[in-house]
């Protein structure tokens, strides 16, 4: 194991977790914030994040160009409520439901607190918006859940998180869409 890489690891996801937090709160979910990501930790995924660690990008992309798929993202998905993956179920009658308020929350955050992680001082509120529209039509996710994250994207586009990511906005959004 390369130490260098479980050092940068480290301070990487923690930075993340941090900056999720923070706009967990903004946004009225501080335990969604405080809880996030803590299986990143876990010996699955730590490890293997420390084998592929880049820095520019997922270690879970440099693991799945490997080996064809990512440990750690099986692990991830499978314990993070966050994550769209989370709620598929190939074998039931809604196979994407609508992902419960809190959760949805805390994954727009999520989605814009890697972006400002990896981005860093490249980042504009445009920015989320930009990789949303290139990926919404490849994940399987409720078509409901995705305008909710279309609009949130769109209006931090527009008017920045400062003024988005509100807990009434947040609400009216969500009530919008999924409820």
């Amino acid at each position: 194991m390369n130490f260098k890489n479980m050092v940068k690891h480290f301070k990487l996801i923690t930075k993340h977790k941090w900056v999720v937090f923070k706009l967990c709160c903004k946004a009225g979910e501080p335990w969604r914030g405080f809880w996030h990501d803590m299986s990143k930790y876990s010996i699955t995924e730590f490890g293997e994040s420390i084998k592929y660690y880049v820095g520019t990008h997922s270690p879970i992309i440099e693991a799945k160009k490997d080996k064809g798929y990512s440990e750690a993202w099986l692990h991830h998905k499978g314990r993070n409520k966050h994550h769209s993956e989370y709620w598929i179920d190939e074998n039931a009658p809604n196979v994407t439901p609508i992902m419960p308020y809190k959760y949805a929350v805390e994954m727009i955050c999520d989605k814009i607190a890697a972006g400002m992680i990896y981005e860093g001082k490249n980042w504009t509120k445009e920015y989320e918006l930009e990789y949303w529209n290139r990926e919404k039509n490849i994940i399987k996710a409720n078509p409901k859940i995705k305008d909710f994250v279309t609009e949130v994207l769109e209006q931090v586009a527009k008017d920045g998180i400062e003024k988005v990511l509100t807990k009434e906005n947040i609400r009216k959004i969500y009530k919008k869409y999924c409820e």
